[in-house]
C-alpha cells in the first residue's frame, strides 16, 4: 500500500519530461522556469528559490502557496549507420513517440515579520529522461534484437524530491540556510541494458523498478539594500538504495533480477541580482558532478555484456533572467539556459534511452497581479540540442585491449532533440 501511494504522488508531481540541464530540470514552476532557472542570488519567487538557494527565503515575510503545472513535448530522433555482410552500409533514422508529459509541482513559506526564521517545504519533480523508439526494419539500432539490434527502446525515469528548508537572517543583509532532501525514483528501460544478455534471447525487458535516497542543501544569501544580491549553494549527492528490475526475455520467459545504483549529482551554484522598480536580473552559474555519481561515474560494459553506466562528464550551466515591470501588475520575463554536453562522444550509445541533450533553451513568462493576495503565472519554452550528440555503435563480443567499448567499425550512432513547454501557475500570499 505504501508502494501504491507514493507511485501516485510520483505520477501526480514527477510526470516524466526530458530535461533540460543533464537530466535534470533547468528551473521549477512558471515564474523560476520564465527566468532561465536564474535565483541563487536573485529569489523573487518561493520555488527558484526552494530549489536553488535556502539561505534565499529569509526574503519573503509572510505565508506564501504556489501550485503550478506544464505541458511538455519532447521530440528527439535516433540516427544509426551500420556496415552490412557485403560491405556496404545502411542507415535509418527513428522519431520518438513518447508524447506530452504533464508537470506539477507545488511549494509553501512561513514567514513573519520582523523575524529571523522563515521556513518552507516542497515538492518538486526535478529530473527526468525517456524515450519511445518503436522497432524499425531499416534503422540498424531499432532492428529487432534477432537481427542484431535493440528493438523498440523505451525508458521512463522520475525523481521527486520533498524539501524541508530552514533559513536564519544572522543580520539585516545576511542570511544562511539549509535544507534536508528526501527523495523517491522510479526507473523503466525496455529493453533493459543493465542486465545480462542471453546468447540466444538477446536483452530482457525490465518492469518499473524504484528506489529511495536522501541528502541536502546548504546556502548563504546576501542582500545589499541597494539592489545587488549574492547566493551561493550546494547540494549534496542524493543517494539512493539499489533499483531492484525483475526482468524478462522477450518471448516471456524469465531472466535473472538485475540491480543498479543510480544517485543523483551533487550542485554548485552561485549566482547575482540586481533589482531597480523597473526591472529585475538574474543570472547563475552552477557545476553538475556528474564525473563522481554512483551510476555515470562508470562506463563500459561489464564482463557479462550488461552496461555499467552512463560515463557521463561534469557539466556547467548558465541562466540568465530579467523581469521588465514596465506595465503595472503585468511584468514580462524572458530566459536563457546554456548547457554542456554531459555525454562523451565514445560513449554516446550508452545514452540513447536517455538523450538528455538541451544547450540552449529561451522561455519568455507573463504574470498578472490580481490582487495583494493572488498572482498569476505563465511561460513557454523552446530548448534545442543546437546539433546531434554522435558516436560510434558498441557491440560487447568487440571488446578488447585495443577496442575497450567494442566499436563497431564504419557505424555511427547519433541523436537530437528539441522541447517545448508551456506552464501556468497560481501563488497566494497570506
Amino acid at each position: 500500500m505504501k508502494r501504491k501511494i507514493l507511485s501516485v504522488l510520483l505520477a501526480m508531481v514527477s510526470s516524466f519530461a526530458f530535461a533540460q540541464t543533464g537530466h535534470l530540470m533547468q528551473g521549477v514552476g512558471a515564474f523560476n522556469m520564465s527566468m532561465g532557472g536564474a535565483s541563487t542570488g536573485q529569489p523573487l519567487d518561493i520555488d527558484g528559490a526552494l530549489q536553488w538557494n535556502p539561505a534565499s527565503i529569509s526574503v519573503f515575510n509572510t505565508k506564501i502557496i504556489t501550485f503550478d503545472v506544464g505541458l511538455m513535448s519532447s521530440s528527439p530522433v535516433l540516427y544509426s549507420t551500420a556496415p552490412t555482410p557485403s560491405n556496404s552500409f545502411i542507415s535509418g533514422t527513428t522519431k520518438d513517440e513518447k508524447g506530452i508529459s504533464p508537470l506539477p509541482s507545488f511549494a509553501m513559506v512561513f514567514g513573519k515579520k520582523n523575524s529571523k526564521h522563515t521556513f518552507g517545504v516542497s515538492v518538486f519533480g526535478i529530473s527526468g529522461f525517456g524515450v519511445t523508439f518503436p522497432e524499425s526494419t531499416t534503422n540498424p539500432i531499432n532492428f529487432p534484437q534477432s537481427q542484431g539490434g535493440f528493438g523498440r527502446l523505451e525508458s521512463n525515469y522520475m525523481l521527486l524530491q520533498v524539501g524541508f528548508t530552514y533559513a536564519y537572517q544572522l543580520s539585516d543583509k545576511f542570511s544562511i540556510g539549509i535544507e534536508p532532501t528526501f527523495n523517491y525514483a522510479t526507473l523503466k528501460v525496455h529493453p533493459n541494458p543493465l542486465a545480462t544478455p542471453s546468447q540466444t534471447l538477446g536483452y530482457p525487458n525490465s518492469d518499473n523498478a524504484s528506489a529511495f535516497g536522501f541528502g541536502g542543501q546548504i546556502g548563504m544569501f546576501y542582500n545589499s539594500g541597494f539592489g545587488l544580491k549574492i547566493g551561493v549553494s550546494y547540494k549534496t549527492q542524493q543517494y539512493f538504495s539499489d533499483l531492484t528490475f525483475k526482468n524478462t526475455y522477450l518471448d516471456g520467459s524469465p531472466a535473472r533480477d538485475s540491480k543498479f545504483k543510480m544517485n543523483f549529482p551533487s550542485i554548485l551554484s552561485a549566482g547575482v541580482g540586481y533589482s531597480t522598480d523597473k526591472f529585475d536580473f538574474a543570472m547563475d552559474y552552477r557545476r553538475v558532478f556528474y564525473s563522481n555519481t554512483e551510476g555515470f561515474k562508470q562506463k563500459g560494459w561489464t564482463k557479462t555484456g550488461s552496461v555499467s553506466g552512463f560515463g557521463w562528464k561534469d557539466i556547467s550551466v548558465i541562466s540568465a533572467g530579467l523581469q521588465l515591470k514596465l506595465i503595472n501588475k503585468l511584468p514580462f520575463r524572458i530566459g536563457y539556459t546554456y548547457s554542456s554536453d554531459p555525454i562523451d562522444s565514445k560513449l554516446a550509445m550508452f545514452s540513447v534511452e536517455a538523450p538528455a541533450v538541451i544547450k540552449n533553451a529561451f522561455q519568455f513568462g507573463i504574470g498578472y497581479i490580481i490582487n495583494d493576495h493572488i498572482t498569476l503565472n505563465g511561460t513557454y519554452h523552446h530548448g534545442t540540442s543546437s546539433g546531434k550528440t554522435s558516436g560510434k555503435l558498441l557491440n560487447p563480443r568487440m571488446v578488447s585491449s585495443s577496442n575497450p567499448y567494442g566499436e563497431v567499425p564504419g557505424s555511427e550512432v547519433s541523436y537530437d532533440m528539441a522541447t517545448n513547454m508551456v506552464m501556468v501557475g497560481i501563488s497566494y500570499t497570506f
